[in-house]
């Protein structure tokens, strides 16, 4: 009996030891370095939720929902530029044509800065069709290849004078027969000096409307018909100032501000720029970041807006 019970004490004991070692157990150290490179990942995730990416609309998008999806980018960037515009300073077609003539291989901005030097010389085709190629090359030398622009503006200054009288003509077929002008220059002027319906196809439209998926074409005669097909005829001239507008403030070529895109979900190429909302904030160019615009003398409806006129030429 003694045996019995010094072998149930024995057990008696051993089993509230067992207990008590299974129920405190070792807590291993905490990894503080797991820790730390398990934040960057929450906050990732955090971001996510709070700036979902746009799905991208299919590779086989329909006819009538590729219709419906460009005219309403359309209207939704005819409410975030209600004052866009021509960005070249002119007061007369004929300044108009001269311009877009120089716009070409530089910006606007660079060209608003030079034209008033030459208008003021040469205020009218009759003036600038007698110039001497020197002098106009010197005040266009700022624009880049100014013995070409000379020679051309030169050029259609004669054709002016010589076949249409002075004055610009305004039908399309005309206006690709002088020297320097061809589709882009004609639809500038017919659109914005002569208020005929014209699609502009430069650098900053050609490289949207291919984010956009509105068109693969990379010629532009062909994007010209192609775009122009989506939209209605009398929007064309207004839809040119919208995209462009808006290739230059925040649908930048290099590094779009996709995180400050208003039309982010209607964009098939959303994500190609930065997408954080701060950061993208600080790539907006113009009156979206603050900056001086590219006209000396810009629209009444822009200054409103909170733009500023770009400086003269040397200025600052």
């Amino acid at each position: 009996m003694k045996k019995a019970t010094a072998a149930a004490k024995s057990t008696a004991t051993a089993k509230p030891a067992a207990a008590k070692g299974t129920a405190v157990k070792k807590v291993a150290p905490v990894n503080r370095a797991a820790v730390k490179k398990a934040a960057p990942a929450k906050k990732a995730e955090a971001a996510a939720v709070k700036a979902p990416k746009p799905p991208k609309p299919p590779r086989d998008e329909s006819r009538t929902a590729l219709v419906r999806r460009a005219r309403r980018i359309n209207r939704e960037l005819a409410e975030v530029y209600p004052y866009a515009h021509p960005e070249l300073d002119f007061e007369n077609p004929f300044q108009l044509v001269v311009a877009t003539v120089l716009s070409a291989q530089t910006t606007d901005l660079r060209v608003n800065q030079t034209t008033p030097g030459l208008f003021a010389k040469y205020p009218t085709p009759e003036d600038l069709a007698a110039a001497d190629p020197e002098d106009v090359e010197e005040i266009l030398r700022p624009t880049g290849f100014f013995r070409a622009k000379t020679k051309s503006v030169i050029g259609l200054s004669k054709a002016l004078v010589e076949q249409f009288g002075g004055e610009v003509p305004g039908r399309l077929e005309d206006l690709v027969k002088l020297p320097g002008v061809g589709r882009k220059t004609a639809f500038v002027v017919l659109g914005n000096a002569f208020g005929r319906p014209g699609i502009t196809v430069d650098t900053h439209f050609q490289r949207l409307v291919r984010r956009w998926r509105w068109t693969e074409a990379t010629e532009p005669d062909k994007i010209e018909a192609e775009v122009g097909a989506l939209f209605p005829k009398s929007e064309w001239t207004m839809l040119s100032h919208h995209v462009i507008f808006h290739g230059r403030r925040i649908c930048h070529a290099r590094k779009p501000a996709c995180g400050a895109c208003p039309i982010a979900p209607l964009c098939p190429a959303y994500g190609e720029g930065e997408t954080d909302p701060q950061k993208a904030q600080k790539l907006l160019k113009y009156e979206k970041g603050g900056f001086p615009g590219q006209r000396l003398n810009p629209p009444q409806a822009y200054l409103d807006a909170g733009g500023r006129p770009a400086p003269p030429l040397g200025a600052g």
